[in-house]
């Protein structure tokens, strides 16, 4: 889809509501058009002849054009602005859903970007809507004014048919301005709200590490980019209003101006110089309306391609229909090259625990990922298999099935520890209390008077960062899958809390045959408990033993033994 087909969708899936706002609003711009009309007939046909009956027939009439101006603009606003609200609304959802699609989105954008998607631009979208509803009525009305004009004065209808488009055509020599100033704008506010919404989220590590200041100037230098576009785009649009303003004036001016001679000269009468003044004076909201059209479609153009940019990101991980047969599933790495993975092989085997020590972080990273299934360069090297099926033809629901990653990131959920720990409820009271022992949540619940049902907020910013990394590896651990990735589980807790971790996990988990675990990190304590260690560098494995043979070797002792 392209920014244009967008736009179009948005049409096509209103329509109706659509439709009914363009006739009502339609109505509202004659009835406006025809006001000074109304008025000069008035007069010429009540008011000059002292007429006192036709005064009240013209009265009525007038009375009955206000009820349908009245009314139409009523309905007709509302009909547009309830498919402008439903169309951002399902834009929303659908930027929603790919950000929440099972098998993820491959973009680069961060979340306050996409916040700014489903935000500012769904508005743009929007706005375009309403825009060519008051276009069109806006052009009935020029047409209705030109064809009474000519039929007061061929002159005056004369002047208004060639002065309206050539007005229009010299108020878009600042669209192109506009366009490119808003398309700016918009990214430089996303990447601004993007990072103020890293920054807040991350405010209490930054704090830990003294990096406030940091972050506070990298978020400076974008607000400023963000606030240099935004003057820029408020001076095109000045730009834009003056130029309509005063190209405008001067058009009408020469329309009042060739009517009030014609009225001297009595080409026409006292009511048809009002009438042709106050037409005058009310074209100018319409050719206002058009002038700015160009300005408010580029502007909905260029949100609608960054809408359609986002929403036409590839997934992270490929669909595919497969099963693994095996009951006892094995990963199998043979010669990866993604990112910093140059070449890597490795397998599990099953009922082990297999300790993976990276020197680069960035290594780790891309492994986790890899045995995730989100591949950050789809064009890989190698083959990545789950029992005897390559990932790229799994299901996702049986890989996920089959393996669960446990990121170093811990994510909370406004619930509670319970809803945290099993979000689907399953866990018997039994297996909460073991899973609780092994990860050293039970210190977390117990700080609490409400115990497992304490709330928890979005992200849990009232927990610590090490509670909040144990209350993701109960999580991990409760899911119980057959093969459980863990990446650095307990950078955030104190080596004791570490060492009692290490052994509820083996306690939880070691000696079944059908569980396999996967731990990447520096750590001693579980590289101890591992019943086999690889020592990865330079994105391939170059050592394999357990965690006291691998103390030898220098490379290890660095990345571990810090």
């Amino acid at each position: 889809m392209t920014a244009t087909g967008l736009l179009v969708r948005a049409w096509r899936r209103n329509q109706r509501r659509l439709i009914g706002s363009v006739v009502l609003l339609v109505a509202w711009q004659l009835c406006e058009t025809s006001v000074p009309v109304m008025i000069g007939l008035i007069i010429d046909r009540a008011v000059a002849t002292g007429d006192l009956s036709a005064l009240v027939w013209w009265g009525l009439a007038f009375s009955a054009l206000f009820v349908v101006l009245s009314l139409g603009y009523r309905f007709g606003a509302r009909l547009g602005w309830a498919a402008t609200n439903l169309e951002m609304h399902r834009l929303r959802v659908e930027i929603s859903e790919h950000v929440l699609a099972p098998r993820g989105a491959r973009t680069g954008l961060l979340p306050g970007e996409i916040l700014s998607l489903a935000t500012a631009d769904t508005e743009m979208v929007g706005a375009s809507m309403r825009m060519v509803n008051h276009v069109i009525a806006s052009t009935a009305s020029l047409l209705l004014a030109t064809f009474l004009l000519l039929r007061i004065s061929p002159t005056l209808g004369l002047v208004v048919l060639i002065g309206a488009p050539v007005v229009l055509v010299l108020v878009q020599v600042v669209t192109p301005r506009i366009a490119t100033n808003t398309s700016a704008q918009q990214e430089s506010i996303a990447r601004a709200t993007g990072v103020a919404t890293d920054l807040i989220r991350g405010l209490r590590p930054l704090k830990g590490i003294g990096a406030e200041d940091t972050a506070a100037a990298r978020y400076r230098l974008l607000s400023q980019h963000a606030k240099r576009a935004g003057i820029k785009t408020a001076g095109s649009y000045g730009a834009l209003t003056g130029l309509s303003n005063a190209l405008s004036g001067c058009f009408l001016a020469v329309v009042a101006l060739v009517a009030g001679h014609q009225a001297i000269t009595g080409e026409i009468t006292v009511g048809e110089l009002i009438a042709v003044v106050g037409m005058a004076q009310y074209l100018a909201e319409p050719l206002g309306a058009l002038g700015e059209m160009g300005a408010y479609l580029a502007s909905s153009h260029a949100s609608a391609g960054r809408i359609v940019s986002y929403l036409e990101s590839p997934p992270l991980i490929r669909p595919g229909t497969e099963r693994p047969d095996s009951r006892l599933p094995t990963v199998e790495l043979e010669g990866v090259r993604t990112g910093p993975l140059d070449g890597l092989s490795l397998a599990t085997r099953p009922g082990e625990w297999l300790g993976i020590v990276a020197t680069d972080p960035a290594t780790a990273d891309t492994l986790v990922n890899v045995l995730g299934g989100e591949l950050l360069d789809p064009e890989h090297a190698g083959s990545i298999t789950l029992g005897d099926i390559e990932y790229a033809d799994l299901r996702l629901d049986s890989l996920r099935e089959h393996l669960i990653v446990s990121r170093h990131h811990a994510d909370v959920f406004e619930g509670t520890l319970r809803s945290n720990i099993s979000p689907v409820g399953a866990i018997t009271d039994d297996r909460l209390d073991e899973v609780l022992e092994a990860s050293a949540a039970n210190d977390v619940v117990a700080l609490h008077e409400q115990g497992v049902d304490h709330p928890t907020t979005a992200d849990g910013n009232t927990l610590s960062g090490g509670q909040r990394q144990r209350l993701a590896l109960a999580r991990a651990l409760a899911a119980d899958p057959p093969i459980l990735v863990l990446q650095e589980p307990t950078t955030a807790v104190d080596s004791v809390t570490e060492q009692h971790i290490a052994e509820g996990i083996r306690r939880l988990r070691h000696g079944r045959p059908d569980r396999t675990t996967v731990v990447l990190t520096s750590s001693p304590a579980l590289l101890a408990q591992a019943d086999r260690v690889l020592l990865v560098e330079d994105g391939r494995v170059v050592a394999e033993g357990d965690h006291t043979s691998l103390s030898t070797l220098p490379a290890y002792r660095r990345a571990v033994l810090r």
